[in-house]
């Protein structure tokens, strides 16, 4: 099918156009910026931000399914006032000009960090595996943001009915394919170093998805979306933890108290849950860090030593 896929350019949109495209969709990427050249991709630079820009682009593409992933992409990368009115308005701009302009499947991309983890009053999970049925507790702009893209997806979703098929997804911490040779994260540290020193992946609770995985995701949603229930919302997540000890060992070192809550998570189970996204569409992810970090993990790192 016509996809679009805004934010096509990010660290996760570049893995997900070259993703569909390989999966045999014809993709138009629309960003602020150009991203990378593949066969069957066509760019189109516009500024969503900007309504009447959005839903000129979007009649000009008139696609069938719509990706959206544009965003200020990680927590407290802006002011707090920019990433609230920048991804709220950016979402409902371009779900309102998808549906303007036909598009009968729509997803886009919200987060894990609704949950509330990292907050500096403190935070604890309500049960583990975290699932989507998971209290939200968003503590800044960013998770806000997030749920509220959540919202507007149940708001078009309420809206169309039957007529567009409408989902949201949360992808956990995103890695991209040159992040396992050594290239810097979105925190700005290492794949490795991230391993080697738990105190930098216990913050989101060891969570991660190789970014061609979460492609696939997306690829499956457009597919089935036409048989699932209008609005639902998915982790997508690796089937195992970014860390080399059980989470059942690490997550009470890091949150007090979750001893009896972590116990369940032996060998290498991950926090977040993916039973939706299997049981509903028959997705699982193919990659871990197992198999694809090619850098060395340097030796431990004690707890702390990193600022």
């Amino acid at each position: 099918m016509k996809v679009v896929v805004t934010g096509g350019s990010g660290r996760l949109g570049r893995s997900v156009v070259a993703g569909l495209a390989g999966a045999g969709h014809e993709v138009v990427s629309l960003d602020r910026v150009r991203g990378i050249e593949l066969d069957g991709v066509s760019q189109v630079e516009v500024e969503l931000t900007d309504a009447g820009a959005t839903d000129a682009a979007f009649g000009r593409v008139r696609p069938e399914g719509v990706v959206h992933l544009a965003a200020i992409a990680t927590p407290f990368s802006a002011p707090e006032p920019v990433i609230w009115d920048t991804n709220t308005s950016i979402a409902f701009h371009v779900l309102q000009a998808a549906v303007s302009n036909g598009a009968s499947r729509i997803l886009a991309a919200s987060s894990p960090t609704p949950l509330g983890y990292g907050n500096p009053q403190g935070w604890q999970p309500t049960y583990l595996p975290i699932d989507e049925q998971h209290p939200l507790r968003p503590w800044n702009a960013y998770a806000l943001s997030k749920v509220t893209i959540e919202s507007i997806i149940a708001m078009f979703a309420a809206q169309q009915g039957k007529a567009v098929a409408l989902g949201s997804f949360r992808p956990c911490f995103v890695i991209s394919p040159d992040e396992w040779q050594g290239a810097p994260t979105q925190q700005g540290h290492t794949v490795a170093e991230r391993l080697a020193d738990p105190s930098l992946a216990a913050v989101s609770l060891f969570n991660y998805i190789d970014a061609r995985d979460a492609a696939s995701f997306v690829d499956v949603w457009l597919r089935a979306a036409g048989d699932l229930p209008s609005g639902e919302t998915f982790f997508v997540g690796a089937a195992d933890a970014m860390a080399q000890a059980p989470l059942a060992e690490l997550i009470p070192r890091f949150l007090p108290g979750t001893e009896e809550l972590a116990a369940g998570l032996t060998g290498t189970a991950p926090a977040f849950s993916i039973a939706k996204a299997t049981s509903l569409l028959g997705w699982r992810p193919t990659r871990s860090w197992r198999s694809e970090l090619s850098a060395p993990i340097p030796s431990s790192i004690p707890v702390g030593a990193r600022s």
